[in-house]
């Protein structure tokens, strides 16, 4: 195996430059000090003009949010963050005129905060990638790929396809749904593609939100309403795919008409809409989260069903708990690359990935239909849960990442 040069050699490999990645880089420069270098690699690069453009907006729940403060990361995006303090759920065909409220909740955590804020995906991107930019720790390379790695007793030696060659005790994979280091470790994925697709948008409407989201189920999957700051939302739809690419096809008055009949009259006339995009859906699993020297974070690890808003936070629960593994792990002397260190990052992260996962697809298969009698089911189901205040805020703690064995930072605490 060929020897890297000092210059080449890294404490840790992180592939993967979007926020999950960033991030990360961030956590554990913050906690492992000075004499860590840590290598982001990226196929795209940092620079925004080579990157697609992302005008979707995340949800970021309430842990998230307490770990991008503790990264400094927070101030930066507090003013451009939408809290969401109650939500309402319904359940109606595409052509009901009107579609009463089954469930409303209060969304916020026992604090009184918020459980979820609201924020444009570029937005975000940007501050996270600032941030990892003021790290020294942090060398940030761009514009060339992982072509592949190879691992043994002593590190992990990963070639790029420029060339380069760079080794350190341990690679993370923060390369994405199709994340090819997952691939070159042979783990295998648990998942399926959908047949629908999501569409985004964003739309300025005539009264105030007052921080309140709306998530219509529509035979078709959900339509969800997503605050934004101004009198502005962001819409985020799941669509049987034919009919979604018939839609995205329309020219813009089109477009409008389809946006108009799902959004319905609670914010008033719709003043204008952004511009429009389509991906794919799908959900998988990776059948591990670790391999010889290699852990999987992100979209790498388990891609869910959106219709929860939960993709981005289970990402950052990763960055949390691995975070906390391999700072405990450097603190007591042991190799972090290890099977016994990244063994308990996989227990850490296993049962909450798979069980998300689960619970997203259950829930777009059982409001992604018209049938008639379901329905019914479905709406005394929602009525219910309406009047069982303790479970309603069990969700929202669930959903904020405040349940269970919570990694410092998502409490806000140092590692």
């Amino acid at each position: 195996m060929a020897v890297s040069s000092d210059q080449d050699r890294y404490g840790i490999l992180i592939a993967g430059g979007g926020g999950v990645g960033l991030a990360l880089a961030s956590a554990l420069a913050d906690t492992l000090g000075a004499g860590f270098r840590i290598a982001v690699i990226d196929r795209a690069g940092f620079d925004a003009a080579r990157r697609t453009r992302d005008i979707r907006a995340s949800a970021v729940a309430a842990g998230s949010q307490q770990l991008l403060a503790a990264l400094g990361i927070w101030p930066e995006l507090a003013s451009h963050a939408q809290p969401v303090t109650t939500v309402d759920i319904t359940d109606s065909a595409l052509e009901d005129a009107f579609r009463p409220v089954l469930v409303t909740y209060d969304n916020t955590v026992e604090s009184g905060s918020p459980a979820t804020y609201i924020i444009e995906n570029e937005r975000l991107h940007e501050a996270i990638l600032r941030a990892a930019t003021r790290r020294p720790t942090i060398e940030l390379r761009g514009g060339s790929p992982v072509a592949g790695y190879t691992a043994d007793a002593y590190g992990v030696r990963v070639e790029l396809e420029n060339g380069s060659r760079l080794s350190a005790p341990l690679l993370i994979a923060a390369d994405g749904r199709a994340s090819r280091l997952r691939e070159a470790a042979n783990i295998g994925v648990v998942g399926w593609k959908y047949p629908q697709i999501g569409i985004v948008t964003t739309v300025e409407h005539d009264k105030p939100h007052r921080s309140r989201a709306m998530q219509h189920f529509l035979p078709s999957g959900p339509f969800a309403i997503l605050p934004l700051v101004g009198n502005r939302s962001c819409v985020t739809w799941t669509e049987n795919e034919q009919r979604g690419r018939e839609i995205m096809a329309l020219d813009d008055a089109g477009f409008a008409t389809e946006v108009e009949q799902r959004f319905g009259f609670r914010l008033g006339d719709i003043r204008a809409i952004g511009p429009r995009a389509m991906w794919p859906l799908e959900m998988h699993l990776a059948r591990a989260l670790v391999a010889d020297r290699l852990a999987l974070v992100g979209d790498a690890a388990h891609l869910v069903h959106p219709i929860a808003g939960q993709g981005l936070n289970l990402g950052l629960r990763d960055v949390a708990a691995l975070t906390e593994v391999v700072t405990d792990a450097v603190r007591l002397g042991l190799d972090i690359g290890s099977s016994i260190v990244l063994s308990r990052y996989e227990r850490w992260r296993r049962t909450d990935a798979a069980l998300s996962a689960a619970a997203f697809d259950g829930l777009n298969r059982l409001f992604s239909t018209d049938w008639a009698l379901l329905r019914t089911v479905r709406g005394a189901g929602l009525g219910i849960v309406n009047r069982m205040p303790q479970l309603k805020q069990f969700f929202v703690a669930e959903a904020a990442g405040l349940t269970g064995e919570v990694p410092k930072l998502l409490r806000g605490e140092r590692v």
